[in-house]
């Protein structure tokens, strides 16, 4: 056979045969690479679901930009790193939740702010405000008396949070309670004081209203009650009962 012939043949087989053993074996492994990376994918900072100037005039527009592209992005890229090549990579944030304390103290506290700040976007709105409605107004009143004796309730929680932290609205046993947590904790982590499901909370650190309220807290929060999403409440409360 001529030797041009030959190499001819040569080229063919693998055409004629399918893939060799060794491409098999690196496309197997490209799936696996594909399949990982898709399981280990990265926390990502979730958009606004409005306008940076929204809820003005209660809270202002240069606040939500800081709050949001700054602080709130920084716990997510801060989040990534801290879970990187530990067992909570890959898992959902929830899950990585019912065992913090058993992963270093920067995944509980990125953690904490990546969660709590992802809700707490969507639990207000432009032109937000007035009451709760349906099953969640019920059962505020069977739990608080009245929805302002729910507001004191929860007014207080806020105002008297030492330092920076957090007001919640949490279902537990099947009822409503107000609780606080301190820095970026929340009810989901296994070592929390009071554990429930979130509903509704909000954010009492500095850089959630400083530059327009400087020191006067309980102004901030007297407004807050201006913005809060109602309907995103109702779809929480549903989902935890």
């Amino acid at each position: 056979m001529k030797r041009s012939k030959f190499l001819f043949s040569l080229a063919a087989i693998p055409l004629a045969a399918g893939l060799s053993p060794l491409s098999k074996s690196l496309n197997s492994l490209v799936n696996q690479n594909e399949r990982s990376k898709n399981t280990m994918s990265k926390f990502e900072l979730p958009p606004l679901p409005y306008s940076y100037d929204a809820l003005e005039p209660y809270i202002d527009k240069m606040t939500m930009e800081i709050h949001h592209d700054k602080h709130h992005a920084a716990y997510v890229a801060n989040f990534n790193k801290a879970i990187e090549g530990t067992a909570a990579e890959g898992k959902t944030i929830e899950e990585i939740f019912k065992n913090v304390s058993k992963y270093p103290i920067a995944v509980k506290n990125n953690g904490g702010g990546v969660y709590n700040h992802s809700m707490f976007w969507k639990v207000m709105k432009k032109n937000g405000g007035g009451a709760p409605t349906g099953a969640l107004a019920d059962a505020i009143n069977s739990s608080f008396g009245s929805f302002d004796d729910f507001k004191t309730t929860f007014n207080n929680a806020a105002t008297t949070r030492f330092g920076s932290g957090w007001a919640w609205l949490i279902v537990k046993d099947g009822k409503l309670a107000v609780i606080s947590t301190a820095n970026q904790d929340n009810p989901l982590m296994d070592n929390a004081e009071t554990k429930g499901t979130p509903i509704f909370l909000m954010d009492v650190w500095e850089h959630a209203y400083y530059l327009k309220y400087q020191n006067r807290r309980p102004e901030y929060i007297a407004n807050f009650w201006n913005v809060i999403n109602w309907d995103e409440v109702n779809k929480n409360f549903a989902s935890a009962k």
